[in-house]
């Protein structure tokens, strides 16, 4: 599986709050969430964002509350993956349960900037710098996990695995 999108590059500490904020909570359309994603550290991130482009962050991406409207919200704005130096584990999970991609990859947040285009093969780990002409690793997800990001979630695949779909 491979995306290609124009990064959009932010800091540290990117927690739950600042993803999606608590003031629209009040719903779990994922429509509605994608309207507000990033909307107070990036007001215009929503504007200027185009389907398949790619979230970068820097340590503890998702922090806070282990509200899975967080990656809904990202993924339902069209975020094709988020890549950061780590994510908290209740994000990283609920992102996987959703079938948002996410990927560690260090050596990668620092060497991309804002508007680099990037195409990632998530089963081969490979971030492609095509701005910059380099390539970065992460881990790649083992196949379970990349089947449950394949079927658009753990729900999704749970069903398929029961017969159910």
């Amino acid at each position: 599986m491979r995306v290609k999108g124009r990064a959009w590059k932010y800091g540290d500490h990117v927690d739950t709050d600042v993803i999606i904020p608590a003031r629209y909570l009040n719903t779990s359309d994922p429509a509605e969430l994608a309207q507000h994603v990033l909307e107070d550290l990036d007001p215009e991130f929503r504007k200027k964002m185009k389907p398949g482009d790619i979230i970068v962050a820097g340590e503890n991406f998702g922090s806070g509350s282990s509200r899975e409207h967080a990656p809904l919200a990202i993924k339902a704005s069209g975020v094709s993956c988020v890549i950061a130096k780590s994510f908290a584990r209740i994000f990283y999970r609920n992102a996987i349960n959703i079938g948002l991609p996410i990927l560690e990859a260090p050596e990668a947040v620092e060497r991309i900037d804002t508007g680099d285009e990037l195409e990632v093969d998530f089963s081969k780990g490979e971030i492609k710098n095509l701005t910059k002409g380099e390539t970065y690793t992460a881990k790649p997800f083992p196949e379970f996990v990349m089947e449950i990001i394949r079927a658009g979630g753990l729900v999704e695949y749970t069903k398929r695995r029961l017969g159910n779909v």
